[in-house]
């Protein structure tokens, strides 16, 4: 049995410490934003955020997360009420198959928390690790601009005096 935290909620679960975390997520949590593209972590489709940084769950077993803090796309907001990066990707009409965007809103939003200055290049860095081949590449970079712009006026404001 091991504990983890998803998304702010501390969790039980009975699988096996060398089942891959993405396995977990899907099949036992029913969280099923991270997708299974190639199981080799070759194509970032399976990306969560573990502890502020970006991990490919499917090659990432389940006993190495024990205490640590895991968050999928379904932590960064819902349907009803979506996160700034998922705000973002919609306002820009990023996602095309919507298969690898799950991956890639993720590492971008790893980046952002660790850098909300992100530069292009250090998007376009970031972002190497995942194979894409919707054709919406360039809306991908605006919308990561556009959550990290929206961030940083939104921390701009709560400096602002009332």
């Amino acid at each position: 049995m091991s504990n983890l935290t998803i998304n702010e909620k501390t969790i039980s679960v009975s699988a096996s410490p060398d089942t891959p975390l993405l396995y977990v997520l899907r099949d036992e949590l029913g969280l099923n934003a991270a997708k299974y593209g190639c199981g080799l972590g070759q194509c970032g489709a399976c990306t969560v955020i573990v502890d502020g940084a970006a991990v490919l769950s499917c090659v990432t077993p389940l006993g190495l997360l024990e205490g640590r803090r895991v968050t999928t796309l379904e932590g960064l907001g819902s349907a009803d009420a979506p996160g700034p990066m998922q705000r973002a990707f919609i306002a820009e009409q990023a996602a095309q198959c919507g298969f690898c965007i799950p991956g890639v809103m993720m590492r971008a939003q790893a980046l952002l928390d660790r850098n909300p200055n992100a530069t292009d290049a250090a998007i376009r860095a970031e972002l190497q690790p995942h194979l894409c081949r919707c054709g919406t590449h360039m809306r991908i970079l605006r919308a990561i601009r556009r959550a990290s712009d929206e961030r940083k006026a939104k921390a701009a404001d709560a400096r602002s005096p009332q």
